[in-house]
């Protein structure tokens, strides 16, 4: 059996479960088959910096912390489901992928 796996990645996770809900919406809709969507850890990266720029004064830092959420679904390869998926509207800050396994 073929399937199409779709990797998504984005640091805002709404507009990540809004993609994921429109893609078993059409796997619904197409009577396909639907694996996931299942959650891959979430990669967080952090940086410290010193408020300070010239290193007089107070030791004080700030901290920044960027999180980017994953998911991975598996979907029964059907002509149609792909297409509607394609078409999809995905927001600037997702990332999609897209590959056909056998």
């Amino acid at each position: 059996m073929q399937k199409a796996r779709i990797k998504l990645a984005s640091t805002n996770i709404d507009q990540l479960n809004q993609i994921t809900e429109n893609i078993k919406n059409i796997a619904k809709k197409t009577k396909t088959k639907l694996y996931g969507p299942i959650p891959i850890p979430t990669k967080r990266m952090k940086i410290t910096t010193r408020r300070s720029p010239d290193g007089e004064g107070k030791a004080s830092w700030e901290r920044y912390e960027m999180r980017v959420h994953k998911r991975l679904i598996d979907l029964g390869v059907d002509e149609r489901a792909l297409r509607l998926v394609m078409r999809v509207p995905i927001p600037e800050g997702v990332n999609i992928e897209i590959e056909v396994k056998s």
